[in-house]
């Protein structure tokens, strides 16, 4: 499933149509090619599975916050999950409808907060007490109303790597479900507020069913509660993290998944609200990058790659394991390698023990970076950022230029 993006044609790899060296020769390396029809495919599936029921799909931008992207979505009637003010205006540089955004986050600026109100967006995921009261004072301030809803952090387990599980109590995210009644209570008495919705997010690469139903069920249960006590709930938001298959994963495809929720939230009569990002983008994506050494060692062999831990963060940060093809014909012996880049840290690897054919020149391709890859990229050692390409059909284009040296120190100045 998430090789899919790369087909073989004699010996010839292409993404859709488009022979992979001729983006390689004209672009250079490293650098991130996306598939349109993948994204599109992924995206209007996920929107088909739900037809029936009243939904917005909200795409985390953090995942990949290109505008290109961003636009192609926005003009298939997607909505946006924001994380800052900056992602807000991303969205609206796209032309993404600000109605159709959702801003989470634990520390919305009052800077950001007074953005996005300014811009009538569909409502505050409000992850506190403190939080709530600046975003009614900024609303209050305006003149304008503010609408909102209480995160709640259910106690769930995602069981996935502990740096983006988000839903248990140990985690910065959201309130537990007592201090969510007593926000809502907060939230009714104050006259620049609108209660809109209920929300949750629990992680992210998710695997299983389990802790999505589980999470759902106490927010309906919750919901019931709030309606007791005259608080309206209009829309369920239950986050994203569906998982993708990296390596041997086993996740769940989206019609499994939209029929748990649907058994669950059909007829309950609550506009649903999802925030995917890794299901939709996540295998649409690859990163190219040419072999610059062989380095063979007593102990290890290694593959030094142009592309580096400040260009693919993953592998360096959560141990992420991402396939590794050489787009090359290699006649050599196959051999286990370390594939590292040239950054002067020893975590600056892309895979470990990968057994290839390779040599020097040979053109790679690392595989399902189209979430989380770009978007975590750095200048570290002074490296550019690198060009993003998307492929539609039998053409690519350019939707980011690799960095200059003039962009990486545009704003820095020599002591008078």
């Amino acid at each position: 499933m998430t090789a899919s993006i790369l087909k073989l044609k004699g010996k010839k790899f292409y993404i859709e149509n488009v022979l992979v060296e001729d983006i390689s020769n004209k672009f250079d390396t490293p650098s991130y090619v996306y598939s349109k029809k993948i994204i599109l495919d992924n995206y209007l599936n996920f929107q088909n599975q739900f037809k029936e029921m009243d939904h917005l799909i909200c795409f985390a931008v953090k995942s990949n916050p290109n505008i290109a992207i961003l636009n192609l979505l926005a003009k298939n009637g997607a909505g946006f999950d924001i994380v800052s003010g900056g992602e807000l205006q991303r969205v609206l540089a796209a032309k993404g409808d600000p109605k159709k955004i959702v801003f989470s986050g634990v520390g919305k600026s009052l800077e950001d907060i007074e953005l996005a109100i300014k811009y009538d967006i569909l409502t505050f995921n409000v992850e506190s007490e403190p939080e709530l009261h600046r975003i009614h004072n900024a609303a209050k301030k305006l003149k304008k109303r503010a609408r909102i809803s209480i995160r709640v952090n259910p106690d769930v387990d995602p069981k996935t790597h502990p740096y983006i599980s988000t839903g248990l109590k140990e985690n910065k995210f959201g309130v537990d479900e007592k201090n969510a009644i007593s926000l809502y209570k907060i939230a009714k008495k104050l006259d620049s507020i609108d209660i809109q919705g209920i929300d949750c997010h629990i992680g992210s690469q998710i695997t299983e069913l389990k802790p999505f139903k589980d999470s759902i069920k106490k927010l309906l249960t919750l919901v019931n509660y709030l309606k007791s006590i005259d608080i309206s709930i209009e829309h369920i938001d239950i986050g994203g993290g569906i998982g993708i298959q990296y390596d041997k994963e086993k996740p769940p495809n989206i019609s499994e998944y939209a029929k748990s929720v649907k058994k669950i939230l059909k007829g309950t009569g609550l506009k649903i609200i999802f925030e995917p990002g890794r299901v939709l983008i996540g295998n649409a994506g690859i990163l190219l990058t040419t072999v610059e050494f062989i380095k063979n060692g007593t102990e290890k062999n290694f593959v030094v790659v142009d592309a580096a831990m400040n260009d693919l963060m993953r592998p360096s940060l959560y141990s992420a394991f991402h396939k590794i093809v050489n787009l090359s014909e290699s006649p050599s012996r196959r051999k286990k390698y370390d594939i590292v880049g040239p950054i002067c840290e020893t975590g600056d690897f892309l895979g470990k023990n990968r057994t290839l054919s390779v040599e020097e020149k040979n053109l790679l391709a690392i595989l399902d970076v189209g979430a989380y890859g770009m978007s975590m990229s750095s200048n570290y050692n002074t490296r550019p950022k690198v060009s993003e390409i998307l492929v539609d059909k039998d053409k690519f284009f350019i939707i980011r230029k690799k960095d200059t040296f003039a962009d990486l120190i545009n704003g820095e100045q020599l002591l008078p």
